[in-house]
């Protein structure tokens, strides 16, 4: 299969790598001829340090980069039989792309954004065919990361899911199908992980270290949610958030926090200027935190509760299987354990009496329980 990749960044030059070890003949397009430079040398030295390890072959190294064709027109992937856009998250732009691409492409080409929070319908509506436009979004690093979230948009056709799945799969990738609503399903449902852990950092319940120290130490989370954050960038994570915001008209569940903006408009990216919630700068004080196991297990109690709730809420709302949203949150943000599971292990009673306690501590509807739980509660009083 001949794949055409628009965009020559991080991302699209994760996929195509991704797509050349498995097999594809992989045209990347881009109108920068810096970039598409860039991504030469990176997609060279991917597959050079691959076989330094002893991870593939030399000869494979070399047959993988063989695959790979740079152009600067967009009839350079005229050939394709399926195609990946993979550049700036602006609608407008996207939806210019799609019509451009589809005057170039063979009628039966499969055309595909990479996008992680705009609609997947809005993008395939600017294409006179748009049945056979589909989500396929891919996490950073592509090569690195197993999962990839498949999004069908209301117009495409039936059965295309089910195809582009295969496919997939047999990149040696981890595919979960998901509704084309907001933030699909691992940026909707990680949400609670940030803004419930800012809230309580708010509150002053405790600080950044302590609420992090309590879930990677009593949580099992690899990182914790600010260090993540600060890691990620406020530039990224910060504008994920509002997007989810804005577009689930205003639902108190999604709201953003000041605190996150302040940092956002100031600059404070995080790890890569120096500065976010922590400071990274060289010699500046370093937060400790508070060794206090009751407080560390309150804090990952509200927020695993959150997290969960927003876990049954995505299967009351049929967003994906319980499988699928297991394996996205296992696999797309490595969360020690899939949220549902997790659970049926707390209690579903326990985590509706936590959920119950916020909601008329605060009376906020961001902790208004998923009626997914209540039934499963009632269910299980009465058997």
């Amino acid at each position: 299969m001949k794949t055409g990749i628009i965009g020559s960044g991080a991302m699209g030059s994760g996929i195509a790598q991704v797509l050349a070890s498995a097999g594809h003949e992989v045209a990347i397009f881009d109108t920068n001829p810096t970039a598409l430079s860039k991504s030469k040398s990176l997609l060279k030295s991917s597959f050079e340090k691959l076989a330094e390890k002893g991870k593939i072959s030399k000869e494979q190294a070399e047959e993988f980069w063989g695959r790979i064709s740079f152009t600067e027109t967009l009839n350079g992937l005229k050939e394709a039989s399926l195609v990946i856009e993979a550049i700036v998250e602006e609608l407008s732009i996207k939806q210019q792309v799609f019509k451009n691409i589809e005057a170039v492409v063979s009628k039966d080409c499969i055309i595909a954004t990479n996008t992680s929070s705009l609609s997947i319908a809005s993008i395939a509506a600017a294409c006179a065919a748009p049945e056979r436009v589909i989500g396929i979004h891919f996490f950073n690093p592509a090569p690195i990361m197993a999962l990839v979230e498949i999004i069908p948009a209301v117009q495409t056709r039936a059965g295309l899911a089910e195809d582009v799945k295969a496919w997939v799969n047999s990149w040696g990738k981890l595919p979960v199908i998901t509704k084309d609503t907001p933030g699909f399903i691992v940026n909707r449902v990680a949400r609670p992980f940030y803004s419930e852990a800012i809230r309580i950092y708010e509150e002053g319940m405790a600080d950044c270290a302590t609420i992090d120290a309590a879930m990677t130490n009593m949580g099992g989370f690899k990182m914790g949610p600010f260090a993540l954050m600060d890691f990620i960038g406020h530039d990224v994570n910060y504008r994920v958030t509002e997007s989810v915001f804005n577009s689930f008209f205003y639902d108190p569940r999604f709201k953003p926090s000041l605190s996150q903006k302040r940092l956002f408009e100031a600059g404070y990216y995080g790890k890569k200027t120096g500065r976010g919630f922590y400071n990274y700068t060289e010699g500046a004080e370093r937060i400790t935190a508070i060794e206090d196991k009751v407080l560390q297990q309150k804090i990952v109690n509200r927020i695993l509760a959150m997290l969960i709730n927003e876990a049954a809420d995505a299967l009351f709302l049929n967003i994906a299987t319980r499988e699928d949203l297991e394996i996205a949150m296992t696999k797309g943000v490595n969360y020690p354990k899939g949220l549902l599971a997790w659970g049926d292990e707390i209690g579903w009673s326990n985590i509706l009496q936590q959920l119950d306690e916020l909601y008329h501590y605060y009376h906020e509807d961001r902790y208004r329980a998923s009626p997914w739980i209540r039934n499963k509660v009632a269910e299980s009083s009465t058997h």
